[in-house]
């Protein structure tokens, strides 16, 4: 089994799909080739965490990890081409070989979050761990711990949205509010129209025992932690994922050092109360 958190585990391409019209966002699903390191990974893992994926030859990439440990023994990220690492990504098959350093980070505090209301908020291709975050939550050993759930999730166009099946079939279920956005309106587009900030304003999930989750660009970040506010949640009860900046994944680099904390190490999943606390460079 690996241990050396600088030596990947040994991985191969499981299967591959693209995930947005423009082929820009790209799903991986990558199994192990020893099944003990699956036994460790997911004994070790919790919905918010992230991979180090290295791409040999080429280098190595951050990616939010974006399946619930239920669903089997392997692993999905989802890739927005980018650069050589992830052009690479988009490049290669079923049966390619790939290594894979984590889980690494906190993950959502899970624990904390019992017997509350959560409203899940994602923009963009960050919705990856959110995705995996909610997927955990319906399991039926799980979903009675959570009270109300509401999920948030807005794209550009409906041809950026990922997981397009899963989403449509969260809008039929009964133990989930389900709200999709586009920024501008399309021909045949029956929910929101909108920048997500203004559709969590027109939504205005109540702050009464609840917690919010947000995931997404930083400018959108930006202003939903703002509209979260101005809707009476308190600075403790809102959460967010800072995934820039990270390169080792283990607090050596200090790439993503931010006064006394590492965003690999220490996140990537703060309160917003926790964020108030830093210096004002994120």
């Amino acid at each position: 089994m690996v241990k050396n958190p600088y030596l990947p585990i040994p991985m191969h391409i499981l299967r591959t799909y693209y995930e947005s019209t423009d082929r820009s966002l790209k799903t991986l699903e990558l199994s192990f080739d020893d099944p003990e390191n699956a036994r460790a990974f997911f004994a070790a893992y919790n919905p918010g965490q992230f991979c180090v994926l290295s791409v040999f030859g080429k280098g190595e990439c951050a990616l939010g990890i974006a399946n619930a440990a239920w669903e089997g023994d392997f692993v999905r990220f989802t890739a927005q081409k980018m650069g050589s690492v992830t052009q690479t990504l988009h490049e290669m098959k079923a049966g390619d070989p790939i290594g894979m350093r984590g889980p690494l980070g906190n993950g959502f505090p899970l624990e904390d979050w019992k017997h509350r209301n959560l409203v899940i908020i994602g923009g963009g291709c960050a919705f990856s761990t959110l995705y995996a975050l909610t997927k955990h939550l319906f399991h039926p050993a799980v979903r009675n711990d959570y009270g109300e759930l509401k999920v948030i999730y807005g794209t550009r166009n409906s041809g950026l949205c990922m997981y397009k099946q899963d989403i449509q079939s969260w809008h039929h279920r009964d133990d989930l509010e389900m709200h999709q956005a586009v920024d501008v309106p399309e021909e045949g587009w029956d929910h929101h129209v909108g920048y997500v900030p203004n559709v969590v304003k027109e939504v205005a999930p109540s702050p009464d025992n609840a917690v919010a989750i947000v995931c997404g660009p930083p400018i959108m970040t930006k202003f939903t932690l703002s509209a979260l506010t101005g809707l009476g949640f308190a600075p403790e009860a809102i959460f967010t994922s800072l995934e820039k900046r990270m390169k080792c994944g283990i607090g050596k680099c200090g790439r993503c050092n931010i006064g006394p904390k590492y965003i690999c190490k220490d996140g990537p999943v703060f309160s917003l109360a926790e964020l108030n606390a830093l210096p004002n460079d994120i």
